[in-house]
């Protein structure tokens, strides 16, 4: 028997309270004496059939977790029968197939769906065998449905729908999963793109301002290009707040709003060539981009950003030495390559490397490629930046 308001109870409770209602709902049945199926007298006594039912309601508490349950069901029926079949024991038996096919394995559940239908039609055909008239037949055979075949398909319609259920629920959970790990994923990409940016927009500031800061403090007895380096070192302040300001300001901002700050542009070149100068550098600038071609904002900012911490490490590789720059648009590459003529190629005293990594994940996001090693007497930074690359 299937009650669902019993769902909220413990499985134990739950066959308990269902093996007692059926026993004293089938002690009242005998006590009535309507509990014959078929006409004539009951010649079993009551202690029989109560022994019957009292069987049959306690294999009711392990039908769950016991195979065997419903074979000795069948044992207790297969005695009733015998005696002359009685309305408690055949109802409470379509509970041990309704059972068996709800909690029994898949392979167990499609044997009991071939049972059921075999069975009435076993039955209908030895009734017709057996009995003198067919209308008596057709009607013993139909009686055997709710018996038999209602249990049967009940539960097999109720597992179905529970494994469904658990089908969508395990879909659920793996998408939760799949969610949780692209988050993850969103979040340590974000990570690495804000610390690339701080680095980039924090160390080539700092690295001029400590440089330019201690030429500064050499200078006393020129104070004219003394005053030109601090104004270097003002700019740069300047400029690493304004970039420090722009970055917090996107973070801050709601996804998807408008973007009210711009990023550095190759047309900012000449201050990053001015503050390497006001560092100590010789720095020429061989070719530039023409304002007519129009880059893309991100191959724009990758370009800058290369150009900047080529010539940071310049800085605080090569000090005092000679630096070239070109810019070139061909055939939609743009091409930037940054020279000097001292090997600074960075040690873990000078550097962890970062800048290098850096420049490279920039060049490699917008479909470009970067190398950087010895080029003849010198250090070569050079970038291949695709104009009609991923953004």
């Amino acid at each position: 028997m299937h009650f669902p308001r019993l769902r909220s109870l413990p499985v134990w409770q739950q066959d308990a309270l269902i093996a007692l209602t059926t026993w004293v709902l089938g002690l009242l049945v005998y006590l009535s004496g309507i509990h014959g199926l078929l006409s004539g007298i009951d010649r079993a006594p009551l202690w029989v059939r109560l022994a019957e039912l009292t069987a049959l309601c306690g294999l009711e508490l392990v039908r769950r977790w016991v195979p065997g349950a419903l074979l000795l069901a069948m044992v207790v029926l297969a005695v009733d029968i015998a005696l002359s079949p009685s309305l408690p024991v055949v109802i409470v038996f379509t509970d041990f197939l309704y059972a068996a096919t709800l909690y029994g394995s898949r392979r167990t559940s499609r044997v009991m769906i071939g049972v059921a239908a075999v069975s009435v039609v076993a039955v209908l055909a030895g009734v017709l065998v057996l009995a003198q008239q067919w209308r008596t037949a057709v009607l013993a055979g139909l009686s055997m449905l709710p018996f038999v075949l209602t249990p049967v398909w009940w539960a097999a319609n109720v597992r179905q729908q529970r494994d469904i259920a658990d089908t969508e629920r395990s879909n659920a959970e793996q998408v939760a999963k799949i969610a949780e790990l692209d988050r993850r994923a969103a979040v340590a990409a974000e990570r690495g793109r804000m610390a690339r940016d701080l680095h980039d927009v924090i160390a080539g500031h700092l690295s001029a301002i400590a440089i330019q800061s201690e030429a500064a403090l050499s200078l006393q007895e020129d104070p004219k290009l003394a005053k030109t380096v601090l104004e270097s070192v003002r700019e740069n302040s300047v400029s690493a707040l304004e970039e420090m300001r722009a970055m917090i300001g996107l973070l801050k901002a709601e996804s998807g709003g408008p973007e009210t700050t711009a990023p550095a542009r190759l047309a900012e070149l000449s201050k990053l060539v001015e503050s390497a100068r006001a560092s100590g550098l010789l720095v020429t600038v061989g070719s530039t981009v023409d304002e007519e071609v129009a880059l893309p904002a991100a191959v724009d900012l990758t370009a800058y950003r290369i150009a900047q911490e080529a010539l940071t490490n310049a800085v605080k590789h090569a000090p005092g030495g000679r630096v070239d720059v070109d810019v070139r648009y061909l055939d939609g590459v743009l091409e930037v390559e940054v020279r000097n003529d001292v090997q600074h190629e960075p040690e873990p005293d000078n550097g962890s490397g970062t800048g290098l990594l850096n420049m490279r994940e920039r060049a490699g996001a917008v479909g470009g490629t970067l190398t950087a090693g010895p080029a003849g007497a010198g250090w070569l930074v050079r970038a291949e930046l695709p104009v009609g690359g991923p953004a």
